[in-house]
């Protein structure tokens, strides 16, 4: 069942990546909406070494500010490209941090915008939880 779209949350990420995204090193922002209801932005930091994405450093911000519990995140793109769904890595840090997560995809600002739950962006993912071995000191 579909989540309902937070609009706010697409309207500060796009007021961001339209007054922050300056040259090629910031063209992507992100917005988070904390469980206790505040709005976290941010922006990517694109390196040719694999600088951070603008979901990434959202993480960081909001932890910043005492927000360890996020609810929903969307990305959206410079220069009015609208709505742009995670990438693979950030698939998977969110689905790691925030399992419950909704994530707002679809392209552009059309009807097809909707917000999923990080899981389902990830069918059959990597649980990094689940493959980490005992530290009793007792052999497996």
């Amino acid at each position: 069942m579909p989540h309902p779209v937070d609009q706010e949350l697409i309207q500060a990420a796009a007021d961001v990546a339209r007054t922050r995204a300056h040259g090629d090193n910031h063209t992507m922002a992100a917005a988070a909406r904390t469980r206790d209801g505040r709005i976290v932005t941010a922006m990517n930091a694109y390196h040719f070494t694999g600088g951070p994405c603008a979901e990434l450093v959202v993480i960081g911000a909001a932890a910043a500010q005492g927000a360890y519990e996020l609810d929903t995140m969307v990305a959206v793109g410079d220069r009015d490209r609208g709505v742009v769904p995670p990438c693979g890595r950030c698939r998977q840090v969110l689905f790691d941090y925030f399992p419950t997560l909704k994530v707002i995809v679809g392209t552009g600002t059309g009807p097809g915008t909707r917000a999923v739950p990080i899981a389902d962006l990830l069918p059959e993912t990597y649980v990094w939880a689940d493959h980490q071995l005992e530290t009793d000191g007792a052999p497996s």
